[in-house]
């Protein structure tokens, strides 16, 4: 298991989707996780240790893991099936010993931030879906670019539409379509 650590969370306005970006501690690759809105939040909380006025479902966890005298041991992203991450939060008491709960990857990353406890990434899942930070650089670059010429052809498209040049228009047009695609 290699121990990562939260670098950032990631906004993709394509696909509307959030991607938390764990970083091996002693490595250079990046494993993105796909999550959705609310854990994103609840995981920039935790990031910022934003105290919130009533426990929020994570917190409420983590009140439940202490309440019943135990402690989160870890937190194990383990396996990738079909693109789907499974995860493990192992929970620890002198009364129950151990216990071994699945887990989504982000609620179990919300839960181990709070509780500031190790996340640990089966060497497999990293070699089968981590990608270099370079690359994660990389790609928000290509990203900004696109929706910097996005924006330079929508303003062509207007100006097109306002000359009456129909044709050059429709160019513009099914060009745009193809990068919001």
């Amino acid at each position: 298991m290699v121990p990562v650590k939260v670098i950032k969370i990631s906004y993709h306005p394509t696909s509307r989707s959030y991607a938390i970006i764990l970083k091996e501690i002693t490595g250079e690759k990046c494993l993105p996780v796909i999550v959705g809105s609310f854990e994103a939040q609840s995981i920039a909380l935790a990031i910022e240790s934003v105290d919130t006025p009533r426990p929020l479902t994570h917190d409420l966890i983590c009140d439940v893991i202490t309440g019943f005298d135990s402690s989160l041991k870890t937190v194990r992203i383990s396996d990738l099936e079909e693109g789907v991450f499974y995860a493990q939060m192992e929970i620890e008491s002198d009364s129950f010993g151990k216990r071994t709960i699945d887990a989504r990857p982000s609620d179990a990353i919300a839960v181990a931030l709070r509780m500031k406890t190790p996340i640990l990434v089966k060497s497999k899942v990293l070699k089968e879906a981590g990608v270099s930070e370079d690359s994660l650089n990389n790609d928000e670059q290509k990203e900004k670019k696109i929706n910097i010429s996005l924006e330079a052809l929508k303003e062509k498209l207007k100006c097109a539409i306002e000359q009456e040049e129909y044709e050059v228009a429709a160019r513009l047009r099914d060009k745009i379509s193809d990068l919001e695609s």
